[in-house]
């Protein structure tokens, strides 16, 4: 299986070129829908260890149905197939350059949320129009357990969120087991509830804030991913999120931009434009760097063959 790894921000993504068992033609949610189901102890394998890692997400390349795509892509972690993945099409972006397959300028990418575009400043900087995000649930009160009521908002930015400002815990790396832990729980009390999205999803990411201590960054955030890693990143699906719920409180105007920094410490740069559905467009930048270009090998006889499975 031939590879790519590169990390945005210091969150990485294996893009995978070819190798992978041919998930047919169909429109992408059905084809995210079958690798959730039946490949899923394949992408699965690609992601554990030893061959990857926890914070890794892969995104699998695919025949796109709009011929205006590049491309089309399928995102996945350990624990799901996303809809979507900010900091894994800034990677993929730079991939595709990598390999001659795009220049600098816009492009389309094809993924089971919808039509996203990239535009490659340069061989590393990519900015990302997102689909539309939108705030459905605001001042949302859950109690955990061990640390009392929790209050945050429920977005859409191609995946859902329940964000947290100011979050229950500060955000800084020293607190990372803490964060965690706190952000599992909180899910889980979401989950208990029922409460998540408006088409029924439920809340797979959560995300807490803080300050900064950086001059000209609006704000600090630990993202929690399904598969229970922390995001390296900012967080590209989370940002835009984060810009529905700042829209739709009168806290950020539109094409105004901000700096929302990781809780390693990288950053992206944030802006919207009004959405058609009354949410936003969300325009996320960032930086990505290639790390490895390889051949996933699958011998047989390997123990750890599908992963490490604990």
């Amino acid at each position: 299986m031939h590879v790519i790894d590169s990390h945005t921000g210091g969150e990485p993504t294996r893009v995978i070129i070819d190798g992978f068992p041919d998930l047919g033609s169909g429109p992408l949610s059905e084809r995210a829908a079958l690798l959730a189901g039946r490949y899923r102890d394949t992408y699965r394998a690609v992601m554990l260890e030893p061959r990857g890692q926890v914070a890794m997400v892969g995104a699998l390349l695919v025949p796109p149905t709009d011929p205006s795509c590049v491309t089309g892509v399928i995102y996945f972690d350990l624990a799901a197939v996303l809809g979507m993945c900010g900091h894994g099409t800034i990677g993929l972006a730079v991939t595709l350059y990598h390999l001659g397959r795009i220049g600098t300028g816009r492009h389309r990418i094809e993924t089971p949320a919808g039509v996203v575009t990239v535009e490659l400043h340069d061989a590393n900087t990519v900015t990302v129009t997102n689909v539309e995000a939108r705030r459905v649930a605001t001042g949302v009160t859950v109690d955990v357990p061990g640390v009392g009521p929790v209050t945050g908002d429920i977005a859409y930015g191609g995946n859902w969120f329940f964000l947290a400002d100011p979050g229950p815990v500060p955000v800084t790396p020293d607190n990372m087991r803490q964060l965690t832990d706190v952000a599992v729980a909180t899910r889980e009390a979401l989950d208990a509830r029922g409460l998540g999205g408006d088409t029924g999803a439920p809340v797979d990411h959560v995300i807490f804030y803080g300050p900064s201590d950086v001059p000209g960054v609006q704000s600090r955030n630990f993202v929690l991913c399904p598969d229970d890693a922390y995001d390296r990143s900012p967080c590209g699906t989370g940002c835009s999120a984060r810009l529905a719920c700042l829209a739709a409180s009168g806290k950020l105007a539109e094409g105004e931009e901000i700096l929302q920094e990781s809780v390693i410490g990288s950053t992206y740069r944030l802006s919207y434009t009004r959405g058609a559905a009354g949410g936003v467009i969300p325009s996320i930048t960032g930086q990505a760097h290639l790390m490895a270009e390889s051949r996933l090998i699958f011998q047989e006889g390997d123990p750890f063959r599908d992963g490490i499975r604990l």
